[in-house]
């Protein structure tokens, strides 16, 4: 339960970190984005290996992933409305 645990926070670490790379003007600080995906991670161990037990080496982690990207996904703010292109009439 600790490994799987474990790895399911390095899961969601390696999620927030894309996250960064991949949106870094529409996320809030680093330090924020990385916990938020290895609490997830592991939240999501738990709540997974909570509701389908033990014995299910595969879908803990995709459980994991899961709730880790669905909090990553809330801290992501809109575009702004600078960058958004208008057409001549407006």
């Amino acid at each position: 339960m600790y490994l799987e645990a474990l790895g399911s926070a390095l899961l969601g670490l390696v999620l927030a970190w894309a996250a960064v790379h991949r949106l870094p003007h529409r996320l809030p600080g680093r330090g924020l984005v990385f916990v938020t995906g290895a609490l997830g991670g592991a939240f999501g161990a738990l709540v997974t290996h909570g509701a389908i037990g033990p014995g299910h080496p595969l879908a803990t982690p995709a459980g994991a992933v899961a709730v880790a990207a669905v909090l990553l996904s809330l801290l992501v703010r809109p575009a702004s409305r600078r960058r958004l292109r208008r057409s001549a009439t407006v």
